[in-house]
């Protein structure tokens, strides 16, 4: 128990104990324009004190502007599995697939969601005050999809032959083999894809609502580094972070749940 407390706790605290040294350190020798975390700390204490606060549209708690983004990301990532997913089994079980799109999923599959965006501007421009969540969706659905469409396409390819065979003597249907068979034996593969769109979906959120002004994690940093408030800029990585690392261990719970049904 001892052991455990020493490599779970006190260790991680160690280490953000030697961040804030050199943070401290840095702010008072070389880096004088960087605030330091007491500074950090008292411009802003009242947006972590009151997380939930709305004082007006881009002055809100930290925790409100998280909510904000998190509900983006959740809306873009789900069309990132829907459309990913299925993609990802056409890969793995269709060579002809493969050879027609492969190609152009390696072209996009680079592509930065800081050009991606201006495309769903773009191609929402009908809808009016609504095109700039639609342009943001788009871009965390398409940026977020690819390693789900990649590890799904690995995990049914590495499905042995064996499995199909009885499938097939069982004379399963397509649904049933798809249920009993593909989805339970590539499944690890796939959650390896979901953890991480997820990351990315959450990566894209900022750069989105950094460049669409809307009301986020992104959106105030983005006003925060205009107005020079680099104690807010600050905070919001620091809370980028951290909501990244939970939404990260949430993911891992789930994957070992689904493992053990």
């Amino acid at each position: 128990m001892k052991q455990f407390k020493f490599d779970w706790l006190v260790l991680p605290l160690l280490g953000f104990l030697a961040v804030v040294i050199v943070w401290q350190i840095s702010s008072s020798s070389w880096a004088k324009e960087l605030p330091s975390p007491g500074k950090t700390w008292a411009a802003s204490k009242s947006y972590i004190l009151e997380p939930f606060a709305k004082r007006g549209e881009m002055d809100q708690g930290i925790l409100r502007f998280t909510w904000y983004s998190l509900k983006l990301v959740a809306k873009g990532y789900l069309l990132a599995l829907v459309i990913g997913t299925p993609i990802g089994f056409l890969l793995g079980l269709s060579n002809t697939f493969t050879k027609t799109f492969d190609p152009i999923i390696q072209v996009l599959r680079p592509v930065s969601p800081l050009a991606w965006l201006p495309l769903g501007l773009v191609l929402f421009l009908g809808a009016g005050k609504q095109a700039s969540e639609l342009g943001a969706l788009f871009t965390i659905a398409i940026c977020a999809m690819w390693p789900t469409v990649l590890n799904t396409a690995v995990g049914v390819r590495a499905i042995p032959q064996d499995y199909l065979n009885v499938a097939k003597v069982l004379k399963l249907s397509r649904t049933k083999t798809l249920f009993k068979v593909l989805i339970p034996s590539a499944l690890p593969y796939m959650f390896t894809g979901f953890r991480l769109s997820l990351g990315i979906a959450w990566l894209v959120i900022v750069a989105a609502e950094m460049l669409t002004g809307r009301p986020g994690v992104g959106g105030f940093l983005w006003q925060e580094y205009n107005s020079l408030i680099y104690e807010h800029i600050i905070l919001c990585i620091v809370t980028i972070g951290f909501v990244g690392f939970a939404l990260d261990r949430l993911m891992s719970v789930a994957e070992r749940k689904f493992k053990t049904i």
